[in-house]
């Protein structure tokens, strides 16, 4: 089994025994980061991020310069020639000439999956509008199989934007893959999960799913509460997302009635969906969440390379 060469899309692009090659190299790199410093010396990542980012673009930059590697692209594609009218095609074309790998983030669904298909290298879906987002969903996986110990047989609780939400997306496709999860779809009306998201899994399996708009209803249930931000940027008019904004906020005090073992976590970044009195908290996972995306990365772009 060998994902050399291969492209990630979507997370349903690799079977589970690659993910969990995936994850079983992350493990190895938490516990002996040095041991991998050099490994992609002489190669060179190409970042394209159409759209701005933080965590995603920073985490894959540090990810391949902890491995010995370079980065080149751009974090503002109005300072490049896309500003000129030049095509994702072509992009792609001339920067497979320039580097070994590709990451890209773009607000058009489809943008990576397009990019793939005349790309030389292998692309790397960065997120694209509120599609998907599955480098993501190898960070909150490995979250979830290191802090409870396995993938399967979890009660997670979406909460928030989930109509919108790539992240959720991404994981909520991906955990359906694995038995006994059962999924609590916590929303405001208007941002429930999509229909044909939802139609899929309930089709693709045997899953349970209950949707409620009431997150304390079901807090004393879950064992991973995954909490997303109301998305501004995705709204087509202010008046709606002011009143959906502050649709939930997550305090300490929500968490008395929560098992002692449950885990919050949060995609990042947040605004005020997360109040700050809960990172104290040791069931707050969102920051370990954030730091296990760098090794998922530096994973999965040394599989991808055939580094390792």
């Amino acid at each position: 089994m060998s994902l050399k060469g291969k492209h990630l899309i979507d997370p349903n692009d690799f079977t589970l025994e690659e993910l969990d090659e995936i994850f079983d190299l992350s493990e190895k790199i938490i516990k002996d980061k040095e041991a991998y410093n050099s490994i992609c010396n002489g190669k060179i990542l190409g970042a394209l991020f159409y759209e701005p980012s933080t965590r995603t673009r920073l985490s894959f930059e540090s990810a391949m310069l902890r491995m010995g590697g370079r980065v080149l692209g751009f974090s503002d594609a109005t300072h490049s020639s896309v500003a000129k009218g030049e095509s994702v095609a072509d992009t792609i074309r001339v920067l497979s000439s320039y580097a070994d790998i590709v990451v890209m983030r773009h607000p058009k669904e489809g943008a990576p999956r397009l990019a793939s298909q005349y790309a030389n290298v292998p692309i790397i879906n960065g997120g694209d509008g509120g599609h998907q987002h599955p480098t993501q969903t190898l960070a909150d996986l490995l979250t979830i199989r290191v802090l409870k110990g396995s993938i399967e047989g979890n009660k997670i609780a979406f909460c928030g934007d989930l109509k919108f939400g790539r992240t959720v997306h991404s994981l909520i496709k991906t955990l359906s893959r694995y038995s006994g999860n059962k999924f609590i779809l916590v929303s405001p009306n208007e941002l429930r999960l999509p229909k044909y998201l939802k139609n899929m899994l309930i089709k693709n399996g045997n899953i349970d799913i209950y949707e409620t708009e009431d997150l304390e209803s079901v807090i004393e249930e879950i064992d991973i509460l995954y909490m997303t931000r109301i998305q501004k940027e995705r709204f087509f008019n202010e008046a709606d997302y002011v009143r959906l904004k502050d649709s939930y906020i997550l305090t300490r005090n929500k968490l008395n009635n929560a098992k002692s073992d449950m885990i919050v976590m949060h995609p990042l970044p947040r605004v005020n969906e997360i109040s700050y009195d809960l990172d104290e908290d040791e069931r707050a996972v969102y920051f370990t969440q954030a730091r296990f995306g760098i090794y998922t990365r530096m994973a999965l772009m040394s599989l991808l390379l055939g580094v390792i």
